[in-house]
This record gives C-alpha cells, sequence and structure tokens, in this order.
C-alpha cells in the first residue's frame, strides 16, 4: 500500500490542505493520504490551538473522502513532536506499507532546521510539492538534493508536472507540480480575531466547530 502522510499543526485545517492532498493522490496514484495533526510542534508555539481540537478538525474535514484519513500518533507520542519518530513509529507498526512524506518546497527547504534531518532523510521518500510564492527553483540551495536547474524551470514554468529523482541519501523524491491555492492557516485565525467571515476558505464543518468551540477569538 502507497501513503502520503501529510503532517502540520492544522491550526486550522483548510482548503489548501485539502486541495493539495487530493492532487498528490490522484496524480501519484497513492492508495490513501494520511492526516497527522502535530500534538506539540517544536517550531510553532503561539495562538495554537489544542492538540485534541485540531484532531477533531481534522477528522470533521476529511470526513466523506475515503482515500484520506487522520492519525493521532503525535498527539499519543510523548513530548514534541518530530517527524522521524512518527515515521519510524508508523513504520514498526504497518509493515508492508511503503510511505512518502508530503512536504511544501518551503518546509523542505527548512529541513536543516528540523530535529534530526540526515536521519529523517534516510527513513522516508519525499514529495515535494509546489507552494505559491516559493518557486521549485529555490531547491538548488537545498544541501539534500542535486537537480539540473533547467528541470526545476520547467516545473515552475508548468512545462513539467512532475520529476523523480533521488535524493543524496538515497531515497526517492518526487517533486510535484500542483494547483495553487494561496490560503494560509494565519490569516484564518486574524479574521476569526477580527469578528470576520472565513466562508469559503475552509470546509463548512471545520467553520462551525470553530465557532462552536470558540477558537482563535480573543475570549478564546
Amino acid at each position: 500500500m502507497k501513503v502520503g502522510i501529510f503532517g502540520g499543526t492544522f491550526n486550522p485545517i483548510h482548503y489548501g490542505h485539502l486541495r493539495a492532498a487530493e492532487e498528490v493522490r490522484e496524480k501519484l496514484g497513492l492508495d490513501r493520504i494520511l492526516f497527522i495533526p502535530s500534538g506539540t510542534p517544536p517550531l510553532k508555539t503561539s495562538n495554537i490551538a489544542g492538540a485534541a481540537r485540531r484532531y477533531e478538525m481534522t477528522e470533521v474535514a476529511v470526513s466523506g473522502n475515503r482515500f484520506f484519513e487522520v492519525s493521532d500518533i503525535e498527539i499519543r507520542l510523548p513530548g514534541k513532536s518530530y517527524t522521524v519518530k512518527t515515521i519510524q513509529a508508523l513504520k514498526s507498526h504497518a509493515t508492508g506499507t511503503d510511505y512518502s512524506l508530503v512536504l511544501g518546497v518551503d518546509a523542505f527547504l527548512d529541513l536543516p532546521n528540523w530535529w534530526r534531518p540526515e536521519k529523517l532523510l534516510s527513513v522516508a521518500d519525499f514529495i515535494i510539492i509546489s507552494r505559491p510564492g516559493v518557486p521549485f527553483a529555490d531547491m538548488r540551495t537545498s544541501p539534500y538534493v542535486k537537480i539540473d536547474k533547467k528541470i526545476l524551470k520547467e516545473l515552475d514554468a508548468a512545462e513539467r508536472g512532475l520529476y523523480e529523482m533521488n535524493l543524496k541519501s538515497g531515497r526517492k523524491a518526487v517533486l510535484l507540480k500542483i494547483t495553487p491555492i494561496g490560503i494560509a492557516s494565519t490569516d484564518i485565525r486574524e479574521l476569526v480575531r477580527q469578528g470576520k467571515s472565513i466562508k469559503y476558505l475552509l470546509p463548512p464543518k471545520v467553520q462551525s466547530y470553530i465557532i462552536k468551540n470558540n477558537l482563535y477569538s480573543v475570549k478564546s
């Protein structure tokens, strides 16, 4: 079984996340996308809804899509949420499953700041997806890849939809061009704080959950 791991704070989850996951699954023929809300994210500390709340919002958001699942593994694991530990735990309980970690170009470029990045690059394959405002051309600055700038330009110009390659660690990576959707969780939280509409930025059920539980408002 081929599974894409889609992790994040999901604070809150929105249509940008969901559409990206759907395109990754469809274009690469994955059997499933596994959403993993972080428990205690090591690099983000401000204005984060509780882990249980973010897990429940993610469950609400993916309901109705039989190819999407949500895992509470990072909520259950003790301490801060480190992707290396998450993948190792998943692999220890699901032999025969081929996991690939889905990251935006910006997140992949930030890997040197992650916990044990070299170890992470040795235990997982990667699906690196396009992000608004962050061209694939920037990947030439990554210490973990060596790639022809012509290929990166073709991806940025949508002359090429995907490119498969090997990382320096020996693991595989797919660079994938997807539909650009410039929705940010930060902006959604600010709109809520200001008492403004967040309609059409995220699923109605997630919006209702935020309102019902008074998330992200001044009083929360």
